[in-house]
């Protein structure tokens, strides 16, 4: 990845952000409720099949917010990711950077009108050691930051994140706070976020350790209620608070992704934590509008 020249010919990192993590086809099934655990049979109230994956949404988040992104994924050379690969390499501003994981991942998603959600994962690709991964480590050098989602890859590839100097941002999703595989994701993230869902209660004892372990930025989502971020800066700890924007929601999928990409981008461009998270709800309500990963699939898709 180049970088940028100043001038006087002396080189600048660039305003790129590197994301590595998973891109997927998803059919999404929606329900009146999620099954209960026993035998019985439900009417579905619709289905589609559309883009999935948690780094495909930041990355589509960060394009269409006018942020350089290149996304480092694995898709197979199967149908479907065929099909992804040839919708993801039309969105403008959105770089890709492929391995062949010999399947793609596949998703089936049942979802409730109130955001319940669960997933079912048909297949994973083969996410081995590959030279290709010298590619990312060496885009690190030059990110404005990079966005380490959960994957086999992204985790192998944290010393390098790491030593690049650049700021890493990472999302542990549904943590429960003691899952060993999310452990390394959470102790080299300058930025950190998460949801509620498995915390427990209050995500603010969470969140105080966080920051004291290193991090600068610690935000969870609170789905209807918003997100709580606790920031520190020259040793000064302070809580942020944003509400979630009131849209009528038709697809809760990928709002996470929007969120978490609408802070980097507000923040790299200068913006304060009370500002940034105004600008994550606010990309994260025009996610909720449409029923595929972001809007810009609309047109893509269908």
């Amino acid at each position: 990845m180049p970088r940028s020249t100043r001038p006087d010919g002396s080189s600048t990192l660039s305003d790129r952000v590197v994301v590595s993590g998973p891109a997927s086809w998803n059919r999404i099934v929606h329900l009146e409720h999620l099954p209960e655990p026993v035998p019985h049979m439900q009417f579905a109230l619709g289905d589609h099949e559309t883009v999935g994956g948690t780094s495909a949404g930041k990355a589509l988040g960060l394009a269409a917010l006018g942020r350089p992104v290149t996304l480092y994924t694995l898709i197979g050379s199967d149908g479907d990711g065929e099909r992804l690969r040839g919708i993801l390499e039309r969105v403008d501003g959105l770089e890709l950077d492929l391995v062949d994981g010999s399947r793609t991942e596949r998703h089936l998603n049942l979802m409730t009108p109130l955001g319940g959600r669960v997933s079912i994962y048909l297949s994973t690709p083969d996410d081995r050691d590959s030279p290709e991964d010298d590619r990312l480590t060496a885009a690190m050098e030059d990110a404005a930051a990079i966005v380490l989602d959960l994957s086999e890859r992204s985790r192998r590839l944290i010393p390098d994140a790491r030593a690049s100097g650049r700021p890493i941002w990472t999302d542990l999703h549904d943590y429960d706070g003691t899952s060993e595989f999310h452990r390394p994701f959470l102790d080299a993230a300058d930025a950190v976020f998460l949801n509620a869902d498995r915390l427990g209660g209050d995500p603010m004892p969470f969140l105080r350790r966080v920051i004291d372990e290193g991090a600068r930025l610690a935000v969870c989502t609170l789905g209807a209620e918003g997100a709580v971020a606790l920031a520190s800066d020259g040793g000064a700890v302070t809580e942020h608070r944003v509400d979630a924007v009131p849209v009528e929601v038709l697809d809760a999928n990928g709002a996470g992704d929007a969120f978490m990409s609408g802070v980097l981008d507000a923040m790299l461009g200068g913006a304060g934590v009370d500002a940034a998270l105004e600008v994550g709800a606010q990309h994260a309500a025009s996610v909720l509008v449409t029923r595929h990963l972001h809007p810009t699939l609309d047109a893509l898709i269908g």
